[in-house]
């Protein structure tokens, strides 16, 4: 079972369809700059003002730059061709928690027709960076809005699903890089609204932390291993989510350390045998009927 949020979303649909690893991150090496146009450097820093300022009110970026990219990557496949069980979330217009699943079990009835497209937008519409995504009569946002890290999600469908004693769970959990939260001066002098600007990151933050320490609780620390990057010294400033600048130049490097440290264990316990195509209790790929 993958499961991916916002940028983990895309990545976990990508490789459900058979799509190699080197070929999703060329997707985003060599796009990225498109998606996130760089804020370059001048002397009155006028562009950079002038983009904060636009975000104040409104969202930075051209969500139709990306769909058109995630549109040559999954075309018209719907969630029922994936090859591998999934679980997307998103956050639903109607103030609710979402998560797309594959047909893994009898009751996932519908999730299967959702196209891949829509999918990939919807769990990574992040608020401010992209406009709320809309599908129809749906409204989604960024799925990191309440499952930033979505460990807990894949750990008890994975339970409920197959009725799996937790010892036999066995999680390769994948950050996306680690950053200190500790209160401002701001925070604790003010605590206004300005000074809580940032609260969303630290939420987010806060909230892996807490899906780790649960999913660790429940099937032992040792069945659980988690890679991310350390967080930066007190001299290095963390990459914003849109610096795609910096994380194509630094974030290869920072992959390569954690490849030499982490990639033996990962090939032993993860990647020693592939995996067959799971069995869809619904859609396009349904071979047995009676399986339902």
């Amino acid at each position: 079972m993958i499961v991916g949020t916002s940028t983990g979303g895309i990545i976990a649909l990508g490789l459900s369809i058979g799509k190699a690893a080197s070929t999703i991150l060329d997707l985003y090496m060599l796009n990225g700059s498109k998606v996130f146009p760089p804020t370059f450097w001048n002397f009155l820093k006028i562009r950079s003002a002038w983009r904060w300022t636009q975000a104040v009110q409104n969202h930075r970026y051209d969500p139709d730059i990306l769909k058109a990219l995630l549109d040559s990557v999954f075309g018209s496949l719907t969630v029922g061709n994936a090859l591998r069980r999934l679980c997307i979330p998103s956050f639903d217009g109607f103030t609710e928690v979402n998560v797309f699943k594959t047909p893994h079990h009898k009751d996932y009835r519908l999730d299967w027709r959702e196209s891949m497209l829509t999918v990939a937008m919807a769990t990574a519409a992040a608020p401010t960076f992209f406009p709320v995504y809309r599908s129809g009569e749906r409204m989604f946002a960024d799925g990191g809005v309440w499952a930033n890290n979505p460990v807990m999600i894949g750990l008890v469908d994975a339970l409920v699903c197959y009725q799996l004693q937790r010892r036999q769970v066995h999680i390769l959990s994948l950050g996306t890089g680690d950053t200190e939260m500790p209160f401002t001066k701001g925070q604790l002098l003010h605590g206004g609204l300005w000074d809580w600007k940032e609260i969303i990151m630290s939420a987010m933050h806060l909230q892996s932390q807490n899906a780790i320490g649960q999913a660790g609780l429940l099937i032992g620390r040792d069945q659980l291993m988690r890679v991310n990057a350390p967080p930066p010294t007190q001299k290095e400033k963390p990459i914003d989510l849109d610096d795609y600048v910096r994380a194509s130049s630094e974030l290869p490097t920072v992959a390569s350390r954690l490849v030499d440290s982490f990639g033996d264990a990962i090939r032993d316990r993860f990647l020693f045998a592939p995996a067959d195509p799971y069995q869809p209790f619904h859609g396009p790929r349904l071979i047995d009927p009676d399986l339902i």
